[in-house]
């Protein structure tokens, strides 16, 4: 025999816990909404800026280095956004941004005696 006291308030705690993992799911849908529209703006900004062999090239470093290429977006964003990029960034121009953005890479020779 259950008391109904204790069933209620299993109920209740139950109602909680059910209205909590609503809440937390919305959150997450708001926020991810939010992250896509970030991203699209993000896009826009530099389909504007940048020809569009330099965003082949952007694209195919996204692939080899996602780090460096949102690095580099960011900056290029900042640069547009401050009025400092003039004109459009064509391939040439994101090659030597790349170049000194990228991490200086150390040759290693190993001599065998």
């Amino acid at each position: 025999m259950e008391d109904p006291e204790l069933e209620a308030l299993r109920q209740k705690r139950m109602a909680e816990l059910q209205n909590n993992q609503q809440q937390a799911m919305a959150q997450q849908q708001a926020a991810e909404q939010q992250r896509q529209q970030m991203e699209i703006q993000k896009q826009m900004i530099l389909r504007q800026i940048l020809t569009p062999d330099a965003r082949d090239r952007l694209s195919n470093v996204r692939v080899a280095n996602p780090e460096l290429c949102n690095a580099v977006e960011m900056q290029l964003i900042q640069l547009a956004q401050s009025g400092r990029l003039q004109g459009v960034v064509n391939d040439d121009m994101l090659r030597n941004i790349l170049r000194q953005v990228s991490p200086q890479h150390r040759e290693i020779t190993i001599e065998r005696r």
